[in-house]
């Protein structure tokens, strides 16, 4: 299966749905997750909450693990756990590893604010 709705906004999927919605969708943002991050689990709340909050509600929001996706985790082998990717009509706008929840609902303000072609 390609992807898991884990609540009501945020979708558990793979590489390839990950390349599907930031064509399919105008503006995604993804969380990239390890099993043994304990920062990654420590913003599992503050991601859904954002995810389910109505100012974001033109945003997909995505959750990938690196564990179980090939590009996911060349990805992680860049850059330190958790990191969010800002996707705009396809295009990667903004990757931060954030720590902290107030760094990652920045990172989710700027994409927000961000004004596509399209819109």
């Amino acid at each position: 299966m390609i992807e898991n709705l884990i609540n009501s906004a945020v979708i558990d999927t793979n590489d390839e749905g990950l390349r599907r919605y930031t064509h399919d969708r105008l503006k995604v943002f993804a969380k990239f997750t390890a099993e043994d991050c304990a920062t990654c689990g420590l913003l599992a709340p503050g991601f859904r909450k954002v995810a389910d909050d109505q100012a974001y509600q033109g945003i997909l929001f995505v959750r990938l693990n690196s564990d179980e996706n090939p590009v996911a985790k060349l990805m992680m082998a860049q850059r330190e756990a958790p990191f969010f990717v800002s996707y705009c009509q396809g295009r990667l706008l903004e990757c931060e590893t954030c720590d902290t929840p107030a760094a990652m609902v920045a990172q989710l303000d700027r994409l927000r604010a961000f004004k596509s072609h399209t819109a």
